[in-house]
C-alpha cells in the first residue's frame, strides 16, 4: 500500500525551494504537520550522529536523497537483511582468523572451510578425522584418582577441559581438578531415611550431566530425585521430583538449560532449570503414541542429546533405540542388537554408538533403523571353552564430531582376565568400526567421557556394575582413569575434514 511518505521521498526538489532555503535548517525537530513526518524525523536519529559535515546547513536536495536512502534501509526485505548480516559475518570471521597467524595464510578458503564445517556440523555430518593420529598411551602415563569408598557409575568432564566431576554409589559426589589431580570439593551422600535434612543424595547415584556452559551440574540418583548445583560453588540449587522410578539418563541440551531425564520408569521427561520448573513427558502415553504404539518396554538405561530439540535413548531388555523428536511430536526406533542396551552416546546430530551386554558394539545413523555397523564380541569372552560368554559393553563415549569412539567392558568373576578401554576409529560415512588400541583396566568400567579438546578420556570404573551388583571383583580399585591421547605430528595446513 503505497503512502505520502514514500512518495514524497522520490520527488525532484524544485530550485525555487533550493534559492530560499540555503540557508534555513533541513527540518525542525518539534511541531511536525502529521504524524507521519514525526516518525520520519525520528528514525534517521541514529544515523546523523555517525555522518560527518562540513556545514551546519544542508540543502533539501541533499537531505531528500539522504532520507530516501535511510528509508531503504529500513525497508529490505528479509532476504537482503540476511545478505548483509551474512556479509557482517564473513567479515568477523576474517578478523579472527587473521588474528591467528599470518595475514597471508588465513584468506578465503579458510573462511569458507570454517563455514562449511559448521554447516556440516547444523546438519550432523561434520567427521574430523582424527583417529589415524592417536597414538596408544603408555600404562606409566595413565594418571589413577580415588577418592570414592564404593563402585564409580558415572562422570563428566567441564567444558572447559579444567574439572572432572564423579559420582558413585556411596551417594557422594567429588569435584577434582584435572591438572593436579586433586579433590577441589566433595557432597558426601547420606543415610537412608535423612533426604529431607540431608544435602545431597541418600541412594545410589546413577547419571549426572553438565551444562553446555559449565553453569549447571545435574545428578539423578535410585530414590527418583534429581539434584541441580551450581558448578562454580558447588551450591545446591533445586530438586527436581515426578519420576516413578529411578533416574538412569541425564544430559542438557547443547546451548540451552534445558534438561532431559530418562527413568526405569520407561518414561523421558524435559525439565527447564533457569525456571525450576517441569515442562513435559515424552511416554506411550503422550503425544508420542501415534508413531509408536508403545513406549520402551523396559527401563531405559541411558540418554544423550546435542543441540538440535531431540534426545537419544536405550531401552535396555526391550532391545530399542530410540530418538524422540520433540518438535516435530514423533519418535524413530531403532533395532539391532540381541541383548539388553545399556549404554547410547551420539557422535554428531545423526550419528551414535551403543553398547550391549551381548558383547556388541554399533554405530547407527538416524536415517536407517539398523545399524551402519556392528562390531560382535567387541572386548573378546570368558568361561569355558564351548561356554564362552561375550564381555559385557558397560559404557561408550564419542569425541563429538569426529571418527573417534570409545567403549569400555564389564569385568569378569576370571582373575585372569582384566577389563579394556578400546579406542575405535570409524570409518567413511560411519560405516565400520577398526580398533586403534586398548588400555587394560581392572574392574567395571561404568563412564567413559572424552575432553572437549580431545586431549584425554577419561574412566570411571569400579568393583561392581553401576545399574546392579551381579557380581563383585574384589581385586578391582574404585578410581578415576585419565587416559592421555598422544597425537602423531601432523601438519596444520592439512585439513582433516570429512565432508561426505
Amino acid at each position: 500500500m503505497s503512502s505520502s511518505f514514500f512518495i514524497k521521498a522520490k520527488e525532484k526538489p524544485k530550485l525555487v525551494n533550493k534559492r530560499k532555503n540555503v540557508t534555513a535548517p533541513k527540518r525542525k525537530s518539534d511541531g511536525a504537520p502529521d504524524g507521519k513526518s514525526k516518525l520520519r524525523a525520528k528514525k534517521p536519529s541514529k544515523y546523523n550522529e555517525e555522518i560527518s559535515s562540513d556545514s551546519e546547513t544542508e540543502s533539501p536536495v541533499v537531505s531528500k536523497r539522504r532520507e530516501a536512502s535511510e528509508s531503504n534501509v529500513y525497508d529490505e526485505t528479509p532476504q537482503e537483511k540476511k545478505l548483509r548480516l551474512a556479509k557482517i559475518y564473513l567479515d568477523q570471521l576474517k578478523e579472527e582468523e587473521e588474528k591467528k597467524g599470518d595475514d597471508d595464510f588465513f584468506e578465503t578458503d579458510l573462511v569458507a572451510g570454517k563455514l562449511q564445517e559448521e554447516v556440516l556440523e547444523q546438519k550432523g555430518k561434520l567427521q574430523r578425522l582424527i583417529a589415524k593420529d592417536l597414538l596408544a598411551p603408555d600404562v606409566s602415563e595413565i594418571r589413577v584418582l580415588r577418592g570414592h569408598k564404593l563402585p564409580i557409575t558415572c562422570l563428566v568432564v567441564s567444558p572447559d577441559d579444567k574439572w572432572i566431576f564423579s559420582a558413585a554409589k556411596d551417594c557422594s559426589i567429588i569435584k577434582w581438578d584435572v591438572e593436579s589431580g586433586k579433590k577441589l570439593y566433595t557432597i558426601p551422600g547420606g543415610r537412608k531415611g535423612t533426604e529431607e535434612r540431608h544435602v545431597g543424595h541418600t541412594a545410589h547415584i546413577l547419571c549426572m550431566a553438565i551444562s553446555s556452559d559449565g553453569k549447571y551440574l545435574a545428578t539423578g540418583d535410585m530414590n527418583k530425585f534429581i539434584m541441580i548445583w551450581e558448578v562454580e560453588t558447588f551450591k545446591h540449587l533445586y530438586k527436581f521430583t515426578g519420576h516413578k522410578g529411578p533416574i538412569s539418563g541425564l544430559s542438557f541440551r547443547r546451548g540451552t538449560h534445558d534438561l532431559y531425564s530418562a527413568s526405569h520408569d520407561r518414561s523421558v521427561k524435559v525439565w527447564n532449570v533457569d525456571e525450576n520448573a517441569y515442562v513435559e513427558t515424552l511416554s506411550c502415553t503422550e503425544l508420542f503414541c501415534e508413531s509408536v504404539s508403545f513406549g520402551h518396554q523396559d527401563a531405559i538405561t541411558g540418554l544423550d542429546s546435542l543441540s538440535r530439540e531431540r534426545c537419544v535413548t536405550a531401552g535396555g531388555r526391550d532391545g530399542t533405540v530410540r530418538v524422540w523428536k520433540i518438535a516435530e511430536e514423533s519418535q524413530l526406533v531403532f533395532h539391532g542388537h540381541a541383548g539388553s542396551i545399556d549404554c547410547v552416546q551420539l557422535i554428531n546430530e545423526e550419528h551414535m554408538i551403543t553398547g550391549a551386554d551381548d558383547g556388541s558394539v554399533s554405530l547407527w545413523s538416524v536415517n536407517k533403523k539398523k545399524p551402519l555397523s556392528t562390531v560382535k564380541q567387541a572386548h573378546g569372552c570368558h568361561g569355558d571353552a564351548g561356554l564362552e560368554q561375550p564381555h559385557w559393553v558397560a559404557s561408550v563415549a564419542a569425541l563429538q564430531n569426529s571418527d573417534t569412539v570409545a567403549s569400555g567392558a564389564s569385568g569378569c568373576e576370571s582373575r585372569s582376565h582384566n577389563s579394556q578401554v578400546n579406542v575405535w576409529k570409524c570409518g567413511q560415512n560411519y560405516r565400520g568400526l577398526e580398533l586403534l588400541f586398548s588400555v587394560p583396566v581392572s574392574g567395571f568400567i561404568n563412564s567413559l567421557k572424552f575432553s572437549s579438546s580431545g586431549q584425554f578420556l577419561v574412566a570411571g570404573v569400579g568393583q561392581e556394575h553401576r545399574l546392579g551388583r551381579w557380581w563383585r571383583l574384589k581385586e578391582a580399585k574404585n578410581g578415576i582413569y585419565i587416559i592421555p591421547l598422544k597425537r602423531k605430528p601432523s601438519n596444520p595446513e592439512e585439513t582433516n575434514i570429512n565432508a561426505s
